[in-house]
């Protein structure tokens, strides 16, 4: 080893390249898995909000009426069905009452017959029940046609309240109709109400319980009744939208002997679910879902709601469709795209979001931040002034090396980002000034080497240092 060539620094001083190289790529993939699970946890958070429980209140009629027993039915199912919505039944003592409290805004929910006040508000969700007016007289005296019903001295309605009776007389529009048209007494039978002076009887029933009533077979049997067609159903319900055109198959009272003979034609009500204008499209469909979804377990044991059916859809329906019931009938064959689309828009929201957090924090606080190069040009600039003392061609080759390394160095910290392109153009001008720096002096050592004296001095130096 020569005396005048000291030991080479080592430029600059710093952490272990591959040390930082491990560390940050530790923290990139660590803030990577987090962030990919505070997404799914803020997901699922979003969906768990959104489905969060809502009770609805649900106005109904009487406590044992068909309509409160069917609130009760649907709560059951909503609970077994895991629904998000749950049923608060509030009993009124009659339909009209329950609809007061719905027109209040007071109630969610309510079942309303097509005859009754119609709330503003009241929007359908499905079409639980059909009423139809059976005319029923006997065998030898039929009844052809409204006017003739009309020129009856007195007229029975069998029914299960007085409104029937008011839908009747108004049809009939009858100027002693109040004397005319009465309600049948509790209790009474066909063969009484006749017996009594009524010329003929209109049954106000549930469609539903047309074809489970067996006192309708007995009557077929005995043959001393007829079932009658209302010939003016279409103008009646063209003067009154409330009432639709019905149709009794033959054989729907009794199958043998078949009764009516042959189709009749006559006129019902409809029995509809009916919910807030204002309640939310969500809260609807989800509502729709369940009850179209699950039509057997909601039929009473009377037969009401046996037969569910969609609400009218149309602009020009007597009770327009809530938005919600129209959603789901009419979007049944959502694609999976179609139907986790909101949610995934949540998600990428979500995604973009944390990520951007997690980067930020991680360039700012955590990240190992790589060296600029510019700082690196302050050890090839300090390499430049040392070389101004070296008299020997070994000593500006072992500047050249450790300016060489730090080239070396800079090169591999670019490729794995422990060195950052900051000042990166400085550095090349310095590392370019000092190699030519280097170049020239050692062609000026060659060209002129020291004296003997000189290389003496220095050795003589180094010994008694």
């Amino acid at each position: 080893m020569r005396a005048d060539a000291p030991t080479p620094k080592s430029g600059m001083p710093g952490r272990p390249r591959l040390q930082l190289v491990r560390s940050n790529r530790s923290q990139i993939a660590l803030f990577s898995i987090l962030t990919l699970i505070l997404t799914a946890i803020t997901v699922w958070g979003g969906r768990t909000l959104l489905r969060n429980s809502e009770t609805l209140v649900f106005a109904v009629g009487a406590t044992n009426g068909p309509e409160a027993r069917f609130a009760a039915r649907l709560a059951t199912v909503l609970k077994n069905n895991s629904s998000r919505l749950r049923l608060k039944i509030v009993p009124n003592g009659d339909s009209t009452r329950a609809l007061a409290q719905f027109d209040r805004k007071d109630a969610n929910l309510a079942i309303l017959r097509t005859d009754a006040k119609i709330p503003p508000r009241a929007r359908a969700v499905a079409i639980l029940e059909h009423d139809v007016l059976l005319l029923i007289s006997l065998a030898g005296k039929k009844i052809k046609t409204v006017a003739e019903l009309k020129k009856k001295k007195k007229i029975a309605v069998l029914a299960e309240n007085e409104s029937s009776v008011t839908l009747i007389r108004t049809i009939l529009d009858l100027p002693d109709a109040a004397t005319r048209i009465q309600m049948a007494p509790p209790g009474a039978t066909l063969d009484k109400l006749f017996a009594s002076g009524f010329g003929a009887v209109i049954a106000v029933v549930h469609a539903s319980r047309t074809v489970k009533d067996k006192n309708f077979e007995q009557i077929a049997r005995r043959g001393t009744f007829a079932l009658n067609a209302i010939d003016a159903a279409k103008a009646i319900t063209r003067k009154y939208p409330a009432l639709s055109e019905e149709t009794i198959a033959s054989g729907t009272l009794s199958a043998s002997p078949a009764l009516p003979e042959e189709d009749v034609e006559t006129i019902g009500l409809q029995w509809l679910l009916v919910a807030q204008s204002g309640l939310s499209t969500a809260t609807v469909s989800d509502l729709a879902r369940i009850i179209y979804e699950n039509k057997a377990d909601l039929a009473l044991d009377g037969g009401f709601a046996s037969k569910i059916e969609p609400a009218a859809t149309e602009k020009d329906a007597f009770i327009v469709a809530h938005a919600g019931a129209a959603e789901y009938l009419n979007d049944e064959s959502k694609s999976f795209i179609e139907r986790y689309s909101d949610l995934m828009y949540v998600a990428v929201a979500a995604l973009g979001i944390i990520g951007s957090l997690f980067a930020a924090f991680y360039t700012k606080v955590t990240r190992i931040a790589p060296e600029k190069a510019s700082e690196l040009a302050a050890a090839v600039l300090d390499i430049g002034e040392r070389m101004g003392d070296a008299r020997s061609i070994d000593r500006l080759d072992a500047l050249q090396d450790e300016l060489e390394n730090i080239l070396r160095r800079v090169v591999i910290g670019l490729r794995d980002g422990t060195i950052s392109s900051d000042g990166l153009d400085t550095f090349k001008l310095g590392y370019e000034f000092v190699r030519d720096e280097i170049g020239m002096r050692r062609d000026h050592l060659k060209r002129n080497p020291p004296a003997q004296d000189d290389r003496v001095v220095a050795v003589k130096t180094a010994q008694s240092a």
